[in-house]
């Protein structure tokens, strides 16, 4: 019975090798874009963790530093 089921029905890991892993133009183009997104979100998410983890410590939030004093 678990032979016929897994002969019949795939699976996600068959339907994935059908899809990208078949023919390798496929595949090498699914791993440079995967690697671009992926460090992009990497990236992103380290800003953001970064900025939490830091405010009121940086430059741009301590007053009067990088302002110009006005001329009157």
């Amino acid at each position: 019975m678990d032979s016929t089921a897994r002969r019949s029905g795939g699976g996600l890991l068959e339907g994935l090798y059908k899809v990208i892993m078949r023919r390798t133009s496929v595949y090498a183009t699914f791993v440079i874009a995967g690697a671009f997104v992926g460090e992009r979100v990497v990236d992103y998410g380290v800003h953001k963790l970064w900025e939490y983890n830091n405010i009121g410590k940086r430059y741009e939030d301590i007053p009067g530093l990088g302002q110009r004093q006005s001329e009157e």
